[in-house]
């Protein structure tokens, strides 16, 4: 397996919750997990993340819902119109809508469509489909 050079580790509360939106709802692939230790290493295409159920080891204040405020963590989507509704009918609310926005590096504009929900512990997670 190929590491990408930054993955984030999230402390979660619950990894059987988390396990089952991650798996089950987002459909992230479970690349390996030490059960003894409630840790999981899931990616989505490209992108890869860790989780970790809190154990007063990294946390550097209070844990306090919601977590991971101040950060979103933006994943590369093929279809978001499909990953919206599969959420929805999980009983998912959305954090925004799906809308789609351009973005400009340099003097090139990308257009993507994205959209933003919270996880079970409250992290962002922003999936974005480019739009040729």
């Amino acid at each position: 397996m190929r590491f990408n050079s930054i993955i984030p580790e999230l402390s979660i509360r619950n990894l059987l919750i988390s396990k089952k939106f991650y798996l089950e709802i987002l459909e992230f692939t479970l690349e390996y997990e030490r059960i003894e230790n409630s840790f999981m290493f899931l990616s989505y295409g490209k992108a890869q993340i860790m989780l970790q159920q809190i154990n007063g080891y990294w946390e550097t204040g209070k844990m306090e819902h919601p977590f991971g405020r101040g950060v979103n963590f933006q994943i590369g989507c093929s279809d978001v119109e499909t990953l919206v509704k599969k959420l929805l009918s999980n009983g998912y609310g959305l954090f925004q809508d799906i809308e789609e926005v351009s973005y400009k590096e340099n003097e090139i504009e990308h257009r993507v469509k994205e959209f933003l929900v919270q996880d079970p512990d409250g992290y962002l997670l922003r999936f974005s489909q480019s739009i040729c």
